[in-house]
């Protein structure tokens, strides 16, 4: 893939791959649940409210540690909280093949969902050490793409594996390859004042585009006054808006294809992942237009808040798969939805590196918008499977309520979300002395 001119050198870009790949691996465990659940409902006697408490039963413990998380790789960095959170899932992962029934399944996700919660505040922050301002939002539409092609690749892959060693032996297998990564990670991620490799131009190239030091010398703002303001507020409504509709693929999609529109295993495997394959370009082409905006003049603000705004209304086209009468029109409305919601998606992990007062509180306020996310993460999936089993089984409300969640994310990020500054320099949300700007 092409990225930004590499006048200092390609290290930094050879390190968000890194993340890349890790939170690929994430999202492949997450997804696992979600493509095997057909095959585990018969053998476990689950019903669509139990399966709908089971896939948002992950999130319940994600988004509560993801707070702490954030703290946690503040303090402690990147690599060794990225590398404890993939070896801790691939063992939770690898339990799930053991599971007996509802209750097991249950306490197994909800670890799962609190040693998940790393990854990203981890790969927010190498955002903030390894990029200038101007290629953060391409840096972190790659590492936020690896959802997508977790997703994408969740489904073939497990499919596959599911039709040789059943569904149980597609978890244990997910678990050795995460095993596997987090030794690949642990000998090549460094931060960039340990990287053998970085050159002193690519590192003046770095901070001086306003990367950040893993030591700044500057103590972190408070959490109290973090929520004084009104972007973070902006960050987490909208985050959540997005997020409610964006899970639907992660979680009830697979389920979609089978019981609304016939798709068998191969059809699933195969045509199921493309919604996902298409979203990872449209991500990028979001990076890519934030880098391009910000090298011509304009303001990060401008940069950040275009493909939101966009991407959110455009996403709004889940309405209509729920009523056309095609599946293969259905595919298509769906593949444009969450295309769109991933293109919005390329500016929301450059933001907490934007707005922090600090280095230090990057992977806090990481944490913090990743809360939203997940709390909408277990909420979207429960409230998707009680409407199902209100209506039927049908998906046309849904998918009109998850349409109506991307237009109000739009409206979110447009008004309460204001200017793309470092907290301190915009007025609080309370009325109060704000802390003075650090950069």
């Amino acid at each position: 893939m092409a990225v930004h001119p590499n006048p200092a050198g390609r290290v930094r870009w050879s390190m968000i791959w890194l993340a890349f790949g890790a939170v690929t691996i994430n999202y492949m465990d997450r997804a696992n649940l979600g493509v095997a659940l057909p095959y585990m409902t018969d053998e476990l006697d689950l019903s669509k409210t139990a399966t709908g408490l089971l896939l948002g039963a992950f999130f319940w413990t994600y988004a509560g540690f993801l707070p702490g998380a954030g703290w946690l790789v503040d303090r402690y960095g990147p690599r060794r909280m990225m590398a404890f959170a993939v070896a801790a899932w691939s063992v939770a992962t690898m339990l799930v093949g053991a599971a007996t029934g509802f209750l097991v399944l249950l306490l197994i996700r909800l670890l799962l969902g609190a040693v998940e919660s790393p990854a990203y505040p981890s790969s927010s922050q190498i955002v903030a050490r390894w990029f200038p301002v101007r290629e953060r939002g391409m840096a972190a539409s790659i590492f936020d793409s690896g959802g997508r092609a977790g997703t994408a690749f969740a489904l073939p892959v497990t499919a596959a594996v599911i039709a040789v060693l059943g569904w149980r032996g597609s978890f244990v297998s997910a678990g050795v390859v995460g095993l596997l990564y987090c030794a690949f990670w642990l000998r090549f991620y460094r931060d960039p004042d340990e990287h053998p490799r970085l050159t002193a131009e690519e590192r003046a190239y770095i901070r001086e585009g306003g990367g950040q030091s893993a030591d700044p010398g500057v103590e972190p703002m408070p959490w109290r006054q973090l929520f004084r303001y009104r972007t973070v507020w902006g960050m987490v409504a909208g985050f959540f808006c997005l997020s409610f509709v964006l899970y639907f693929f992660i979680t009830w999609f697979p389920s979609y294809l089978v019981d609304e529109r016939g798709f068998d295993l191969l059809k699933l495997g195969f045509f199921g992942m493309l919604p996902a394959l298409l979203a990872m370009p449209a991500q990028w082409a979001g990076g890519w237009l934030q880098t391009r905006l910000i090298s011509r003049g304009h303001s990060v603000t401008y940069a950040r808040k275009l493909p939101l705004i966009s991407g959110l209304l455009l996403s709004s086209v889940i309405v209509l798969a729920g009523v056309v009468e095609s599946a293969w029109l259905a595919l298509a409305l769906l593949a444009v939805s969450q295309s769109a919601l991933c293109f919005a998606a390329s500016s929301l992990w450059a933001l907490p590196a934007d707005v922090a007062p600090t280095p230090a509180n990057v992977g806090s306020l990481a944490g913090i918008q990743g809360f939203s996310s997940n709390a909408a993460g277990f909420i979207s999936p429960l409230v998707v499977g009680a409407l199902l089993d209100a209506f039927g089984g049908s998906y046309v409300v849904p998918l009109a309520v998850a349409g109506g969640m991307s237009v109000l994310g739009a409206v979110i990020y447009g008004v309460v979300m204001r200017d793309v500054v470092p907290l301190g320099t915009e007025r609080p949300v309370k009325a109060a002395t704000p802390s003075p700007p650090v950069r």
